[in-house]
């Protein structure tokens, strides 16, 4: 009976303790520990030139997307990420632009989660066809200025659409390098180019520029496809895996405006 008793005043002691986590919203704290979140659909449109298109991929699956979708997979808290893939070869920023006004594109824009982009290569390349017998280092320097203003009219158009998709512009690399390796000119054009790109993303929230010019600079490793200009199988891989490197973890969260809420953790 006296045992029966020390249990019975222990309950009484121990019992507002106890009622502390129900007291000043702590029920909240207590109920979020145990919550499980449901792993979320992640809805991805990629658009722009052939590095969405993916030309020089051997499995013709979409060039770094297929890499992408296998990283993003692996997060815990991502139960699929579905691509769209608008690219094709070729395209001009001013042509991307055009292209965005398509019903669609822009359908697919207004549904999606986050934008990927690749886009500036062929701006580049026709700078070189125009003006290949007086060719400078203003003439690119010239036309830097209005390649700017059309990446920003495309983040623009991209956020009328969709006000909150996250976007993620990818830099452009030197793809000259087996033929013209210790032209310094041409790696201080890419250099400025990726640096006006990057200034147009800094206007925009929920975006972010992943710079992939290194990963071809310097490689010994032949990282290009037989054309000398497209990334192979083994380049494409290497730029999935530095764009998943730049927007896994908070960054995601902040690119699809909280949908995809992340663990510390990923899948093994």
């Amino acid at each position: 009976m006296k045992s029966a008793a020390y249990i019975f005043f222990a309950f009484l002691l121990l019992f507002p303790v106890a009622g502390c986590s129900y007291i000043g919203g702590s029920e909240k704290t207590v109920q979020s520990q145990t919550e499980k979140v449901v792993p979320k659909d992640l809805k991805v449109v990629a658009i722009g030139d052939s590095l969405t298109q993916g030309v020089g991929d051997s499995t013709n699956k979409g060039g770094y997307i297929p890499y992408l979708k296998k990283d993003l997979e692996k997060l815990k808290m991502v139960k699929s990420a579905k691509f769209q893939n608008y690219g094709i070869k070729g395209t001009r920023s001013d042509q991307l632009l055009e292209r965005l006004k398509t019903r669609q594109m822009k359908s697919a824009i207004e549904k999606a989660d986050m934008v990927f982009i690749t886009i500036g290569g062929n701006d580049v390349m026709k700078i070189l066809r125009d003006h290949f017998m007086d060719l400078n280092a203003n003439v690119f320097l010239q036309e830097e200025k209005p390649y700017q203003q059309r990446l920003f009219a495309i983040f623009k158009t991209i956020r009328q659409y969709n006000p909150h998709v996250g976007i993620v512009l990818i830099g452009i690399y030197n793809p000259f390098l087996e033929w013209f390796s210790d032209i310094r000119e041409i790696n201080q054009v890419i250099y400025h180019w990726n640096a006006a790109s990057k200034q147009v993303v800094k206007k925009f929230p929920h975006a972010v520029f992943v710079s992939i010019d290194d990963i071809f600079y310097r490689q010994k490793e032949n990282l290009l496809f037989n054309d000398h200009f497209h990334p192979n199988d083994q380049g494409y891989q290497l730029m999935a895996n530095r764009i998943y490197q730049t927007i896994k973890g908070r960054k995601l969260e902040e690119l699809t405006n909280g949908k995809i809420v992340l663990e510390k953790e990923e899948k093994q």
